[in-house]
């Protein structure tokens, strides 16, 4: 069995699917815009510069999903994935994802984003497995906590790792995509690792190992 593994974020989408996420309930005055997209911007400078506090994040990211009633989230989440993800799913990565599925290989999107905002968004791609920073969820509310630990940098070989084991799995012949100097500890043990319209630093790692550099947009 071959594994073929995607980030999702700026590498199968052309954005951020969790900064828009924010910035449409911003719009949609489900949260107070004004220190909402301030501090949502920030938090995205940070992810990108590779500095990004993941705990501080995540409670200020998942307060929209404990204020709110489920019915609510799941309204808006249709209109999101409708209005803000489907026009920014780049055709590119779905030849890439089709490539996959054709040789027979195992799909997975693994990313640091929740899973409430990024379950859709795999379905879109008709990918069928999915590891993300679990929200927590009882009694049918989503408590603003995290549920074990974040899929984010070295949580993503964790996770992964777990993922594995419950199905005898192992990292031979793995491929994986991704954009994103956050994502450096998976792409340094899997045995294809490619970066995808990568930023300046896993742009100039990449040349450094003589990884494969791709550009999807």
């Amino acid at each position: 069995m071959r594994l073929a593994m995607f980030d999702l974020d700026n590498t199968l989408l052309a954005g951020d699917s969790d900064y828009l996420w924010m910035r449409y309930l911003c719009q949609r005055g489900v949260v107070d815009a004004t220190t909402f997209e301030e501090t949502n911007t920030q938090f995205y400078h940070d992810y990108h510069a590779g500095c990004l506090d993941i705990s501080a994040f995540l409670h200020f990211a998942l307060q929209p999903l404990r204020d709110n009633h489920l019915d609510d989230l799941l309204h808006w989440r249709a209109e999101f994935i409708r209005d803000c993800i489907e026009p920014i799913i780049l055709p590119p990565a779905c030849a890439l994802v089709e490539q996959h599925r054709a040789a027979g290989d195992t799909l997975l999107i693994i990313t640091a984003t929740n899973s409430f905002v990024t379950a859709p968004i795999a379905a879109c791609f008709g990918i069928p497995h999915l590891i993300a920073t679990e929200p927590e969820f009882i009694d049918n509310h989503y408590t603003g906590a995290v549920s074990g630990e974040p899929a984010f940098q070295d949580g993503k070989i964790t996770r992964l790792n777990q993922w594995l084991a419950e199905r005898s799995l192992s990292l031979q012949h793995s491929t994986f995509y991704s954009d994103s100097i956050n994502d450096l500890p998976l792409l340094s043990i899997v045995d294809y690792p490619v970066a995808v319209n990568p930023d300046a630093q896993l742009t100039a790692i990449a040349q450094e190992r003589g990884w494969p550099v791709l550009a999807l947009r």
